[in-house]
């Protein structure tokens, strides 16, 4: 490597430190949450709720239309999978025993949870005790997660299908399903705005970025998205920034070590979309 490229790419090097620097003073006041939710869908679904409530009780509750009673329940339904994103295809119940004291049924359930498609399969007993209210217990529960992401949710899987926890499943499902797309959204949007710097290697649905320079032969930067559940169903980002650097140049500075530092430092300052942005931007500057 001749002494001109090797100055390239310790100018490049000086000006994304600089860049991140900058960035990082200038928005240090401001807080930035990292949204992955639609603001827009969140407020159409409580101006939904609240209008319902707005509504005659009498009309909505004690109808004697049934048609009426059945299209508040399609509208309910139908507000309930816009507002989680999940959206049930098949159901089946079986009777599988019934006597004085319970009635047990077999459940099949299967469907998509914004791109993520699951099917469950649970025993529902419902037992009546004198003197006390109902109450139903789930067991013999199994999950199946048909996605290329069903291994972030092995943890979260396993705890349910332990605890027969329903709701802790169809909750994290949700906000997992919620990231996916985002991060999916994420990557396309920096990909058809970026086509010369951003590649996909596992495509819209895989978990990392790699942006390069042609200015800077061998210069490679990797960004790394996991969404990560643990088994209480808690669903975070976890980010990384990952560099190639040629040998003279990694020898010399202290850069490379520092550079996942520096890009979580704007994660927590800018959020991840103004944070990629200005990654890819410092990467720029050397056309």
């Amino acid at each position: 490597m001749n002494i001109n490229t090797l100055q390239v790419y310790e100018d490049e090097i000086q000006s994304l430190e600089k860049e991140i620097k900058m960035l990082t003073e200038e928005y240090e006041c401001n807080q930035h949450g990292s949204l992955a939710y639609s603001n827009g869908k969140a407020k159409k679904a409580m101006k939904t709720i609240k209008r319902k409530f707005q509504e005659d009780p009498k009309q909505y509750y004690s109808s004697l239309d049934l048609r009426t009673q059945l299209a508040l329940l399609e509208s309910d339904f139908s507000f309930l999978m816009n507002f989680t994103g999940i959206c049930f295809k098949n159901y089946s119940r079986k009777l599988v025993e019934k006597n004085e004291i319970k009635t047990a049924y077999k459940y099949r359930l299967s469907g998509d949870c914004q791109s993520v498609p699951f099917q469950l399969e649970f025993r529902l007993t419902e037992e009546n005790q004198s003197n006390k209210n109902d109450y139903a217990v789930v067991t013999d529960l199994n999950i199946i997660i048909e996605s290329e992401e069903s291994s972030d949710l092995s943890q979260l899987v396993s705890r349910v299908e332990e605890s027969g926890n329903l709701l802790l499943f169809f909750k994290s499902l949700s906000s997992f399903s919620e990231w996916c797309e985002y991060r999916k959204c994420t990557l396309s949007h920096f990909k058809n705005k970026y086509p010369n710097t951003v590649s996909l290697p596992e495509g819209l649905s895989g978990d990392c970025m790699i942006l390069k320079n042609p200015k800077l032969p061998g210069f490679e930067l990797m960004i790394v998205w996991k969404i990560h559940v643990d088994k209480d169903g808690k669903v975070v980002p976890v980010m990384d920034l990952l560099s190639k650097i040629p040998m003279p140049v990694l020898e010399n500075k202290k850069f490379a070590s520092e550079m996942p530092h520096w890009f979580r430092s704007l994660l927590h300052v800018l959020g991840i979309e103004a944070s990629i942005e200005a990654v890819i931007k410092s990467l720029c500057k050397g056309e």
